[in-house]
């Protein structure tokens, strides 16, 4: 009995082993790139983790049904926020919905239903119109209230911190994932969207450890 005993633990070592080895594998300039400057954030004593996004980008569309479970199980010490990504007019546009949506508080409730109308329903949301009368249609919000939020100074000054912000991350596509304003992590260097969130995880444990 002690033999085998023995033997378990000998199997439970070489697993931890092989765990630590297969999170030392995750390289920096190879798996993730370590920004020179990085991006302040907020000390609150927490990891902080952004996604860089597009509503009409169909990679992005594709992280979401594997991100949204990664996100709800993230533990207390972990925030996670999405920034969108403005590197076109429409890319504008639909930065502009994002922060409206935010700022009447519908954003949880529509989030997922913009993507959905974007990419399976066809429904571009280009314009105020559309975007208007999408919102209205899933929501209480009135078209007045929609009207308020979309031209206001709170949407376009947030609009214009986040677009500096996504600038300083330096990124040139989405979806990409950054850790606590210093770690960049893309499908290409990690090696898939998985592999993406794996490489978070590795880098979200290398800030709470302090390493």
């Amino acid at each position: 009995m002690l033999s085998q005993f023995k033997k378990w633990m000998a199997a439970a070592a070489l697993m931890a082993a092989s765990s630590v080895s297969m999170a030392a594998d995750y390289i920096a300039g190879t798996h993730y790139k370590v920004l020179e400057e990085p991006v302040p954030v907020l000390m609150d004593g927490k990891v902080h983790v952004e996604e860089a996004f597009w509503y009409g980008c169909s990679h992005c569309f594709h992280l979401e049904s594997i991100i949204e479970p990664w996100k709800d199980q993230l533990a207390a010490d972990v925030d996670f926020q999405r920034v969108p990504a403005m590197f076109s007019r429409n890319w504008i546009l639909h930065a502009q919905l994002y922060y409206t949506m935010d700022q009447l508080k519908v954003l949880d409730q529509l989030h997922s239903k913009v993507f959905n109308s974007i990419h399976l329903q066809k429904q571009r949301l280009l314009s105020p119109e559309d975007q208007r009368q999408f919102v209205v249609d899933n929501t209480d919000v009135t078209a007045d209230e929609f009207d308020k939020a979309y031209s206001s100074f709170g949407v376009k000054s947030r609009m214009t911190r986040g677009d500096k912000r996504v600038r300083a991350f330096q990124i040139t596509g989405v979806p990409t994932l950054i850790v606590n304003g210093k770690y960049v992590v893309d499908a290409t260097s990690a090696g898939g969207q998985q592999q993406m969130l794996d490489v978070a995880d590795f880098l979200i444990n290398k800030e709470r450890n302090g390493l």
